[in-house]
């Protein structure tokens, strides 16, 4: 009887404690569930959250088709995969006050980079930050308008033979961040202490200029930012052939029909000097902060840093110039 009377105990626990274990052991229920998919079928989910300064804000991720991973723009928070049927949690804590903007840093589809939900923060920051004016705004800049270069290099710029010219350090090598290489050549040329160079040579010196303008540092930086975020439509040699790009070719099917402006187009090829030797350090950040209206280019202001953006910048000039 007594070993009976003990069977059934074991079996009642096991009914009851189970569910009770799995109520024990969930994660905490104060944490928002955040589903990951495919822009086309929804995105994140929700896609508006809020959050208070100083207050942490628990998430539990997960995917609902393919892997995704989560980020939050302009943080330091790295980015976290989100598997498919699988739970991740992490916990966020803002010291600001704003709006953020969190994204899929995966390539999941031609729409990818329209994963993005925003995050609002409330409260008081115990040091506000001013937020600087892009340059493209501070010069009322036109960015799309063409910017086409009159004169382009026979071969490719080196900062390697410029620096090898041995001009002197007081001679100007430094580039205004809204001068273009194209004009910096112009200025160089007409110039008497370039007069017994040629053509090619004082465009080394203006890739030199370049060259000077940045750092190692930054320009891996910006080559690992570029990979992470740009290789798939542009493509790794920056010739506008990414393994996405073939999904954002418009082709107009009918006689006279036009864009509207709301259709994709194909990446820019940024190792055409014709197009890209007339611009700017500004242009390019415009173009990298706000997008390209019309275009399918996505706009990454609320997603990297002013340093992450000039750095990618600095590197965009590589497809140009051997640096």
């Amino acid at each position: 009887m007594k070993a009976e009377r003990f069977a059934w105990w074991c079996v009642l626990v096991l009914v009851l404690g189970l569910p009770l274990a799995a109520v024990l052991t969930r994660s905490n229920p104060e944490a928002i569930e955040l589903h990951g998919r495919m822009a086309d079928t929804g995105g994140w989910m929700p896609g508006d959250l809020t959050a208070q300064v100083g207050q942490p804000l628990q998430l539990r991720l997960t995917s609902d088709d393919v892997v995704h991973s989560f980020a939050v723009g302009q943080s330091a928070l790295p980015a976290i995969d989100v598997l498919p049927g699988q739970w991740t949690t992490t916990t966020l804590l803002f010291d600001q006050p704003g709006k953020y903007t969190f994204y899929c840093t995966r390539w999941c589809g031609p729409n990818h980079w329209r994963m993005r939900g925003t995050l609002e923060v409330t409260g008081t920051a115990a040091e506000m930050i001013t937020p600087t004016t892009p340059l493209y705004v501070a010069l009322n800049l036109d960015l799309d308008a063409p910017h086409p270069s009159d004169v382009v290099p026979s071969e490719k710029p080196s900062a390697a033979r410029g620096a090898a010219l041995g001009l002197k350090a007081d001679r100007p090598v430094t580039p205004d961040r809204a001068q273009s290489p194209a004009l910096r050549w112009q200025q160089l040329r007409s110039s008497s202490l370039t007069e017994n160079l040629s053509d090619a040579q004082v465009w080394d010196l203006v890739a030199l200029s370049w060259r000077s303008n940045t750092t190692s540092a930054r320009l891996a930086e910006g080559q690992q930012l570029y990979a992470q975020n740009c290789a798939a439509c542009h493509g790794e040699t920056g010739r506008g052939d990414g393994v996405i790009a073939p999904a954002l070719q418009k082709t107009l099917t009918l006689p006279g029909l036009a864009l509207t402006g709301h259709e994709t187009i194909a990446p820019s090829d940024f190792t055409d000097a014709r197009h890209r030797l007339g611009a700017s350090d500004a242009i390019f950040e415009g173009k990298i902060i706000r997008g390209g209206m019309g275009t399918g280019m996505p706009y990454w202001g609320p997603i990297f840093t002013s340093e992450q953006v000039q750095a990618l910048v600095d590197y965009l000039w590589s497809f140009q110039f051997d640096q």
